[in-house]
């Protein structure tokens, strides 16, 4: 028998734009490999291989690598009866399964989920989170991130997000490499090859963008889905709001290490005020997620 849903809200937009995203980036994917099969006629096999592994690779281990790359290390009821017991109580009210619970060892504040499914999720805070918040602020932060993994868009990003990833390392390596330099410039197959790079940019252009526009709505969906599982929209405003202004205190050199993660954080992590990723943040903007709350908390004050 299949488990119930969580009493996470349902959100029938997140969903539609989950399915959509992954519509469009499968017809991406296609058209992308079909490219290469037709410029590398005589490695088809290969390529096959090549984009089937990388894809069941992402797909199965996306979220051990991406663990380790934050320094996430499981810990014990024992060693972390806080953190524990705040997970065991999001679990009792959203009727969930309890996930794996793990730390990171940094001073920049923030949490993150992974995971293809309740069964192998994981979710994480920094030291410098929970040393920093309140225990409601804190079961605020970490319902907002378990909701990623009840509403399965953790999944839906690690999937979608490959396609940009495989693009951008080959428009890389025929940047480096030079693909048209091994075929005369009037063979069909050397004008193909020319065509790779162009591609494979547009390709990872596109896929960066659906994953950005999803990426944005999930965060909103998540911040509304956690408070209204908890009913206390003003701490998680209190928490979003505490996270932002210490983010400024972080040296540089640490926010830089986190930035390559934002995807996965609760609140992203800039190394400068003028960063470009601010400019494709995976994030909403601070203003809009607590308008957002505060008005989640007029309506359930009503």
């Amino acid at each position: 028998m299949p488990r119930a849903r969580s009493r996470y809200a349902p959100d029938r937009g997140l969903t539609g734009r989950m399915v959509t995203t992954m519509f469009l980036i499968g017809l991406l994917y296609v058209v992308f490999v079909g490219v290469l099969l037709a410029a590398l006629r005589g490695s088809w096999p290969i390529i096959l291989i090549i984009t089937g592994g990388l894809f069941i690779a992402q797909f199965w281990f996306s979220d051990r690598i991406a663990a380790y790359g934050m320094g996430a290390r499981e810990v014990t009821p024992e060693q972390a009866p806080e953190l524990h017991g705040t997970i065991d109580r999001i679990c009792a009210l959203a009727d969930m399964p309890k996930p794996r619970v793990a730390i990171a060892d940094s001073d920049v504040p923030n949490a993150f989920a992974t995971g293809r499914s309740e069964k192998t999720a994981l979710v994480c805070a920094t030291t410098g989170l929970l040393r920093r918040l309140e225990p409601e602020e804190l079961e605020g932060v970490l319902a907002h991130e378990m909701s990623h993994v009840a509403h399965r868009d953790v999944a839906v990003m690690t999937i979608a997000s490959f396609l940009g990833v495989l693009a951008g390392v080959i428009t890389r390596i025929a940047l480096w490499g030079g693909f048209a330099r091994s075929r005369p410039g009037n063979d069909p197959a050397g004008i193909l090859l020319l065509l790779i790079p162009l591609i494979s940019a547009v390709v990872y252009a596109i896929s960066f963008l659906l994953t950005r526009l999803l990426s944005r709505y999930r965060e909103l969906s998540a911040d509304r889905a956690a408070a209204l599982l908890t009913g206390r929209p003003s701490a998680l405003a209190s928490a979003l709001t505490k996270v932002s202004g210490q983010m400024a205190r972080i040296p540089t050199e640490d926010l830089r290490k986190a930035e390559p993660y934002n995807a996965f954080y609760f609140m992203p992590a800039f190394s400068a005020k003028e960063s470009m990723g601010r400019l494709f943040s995976s994030h909403p903007t601070l203003e809009q997620r607590l308008d957002q709350l505060s008005q989640i908390s007029t309506d359930l004050s009503r």
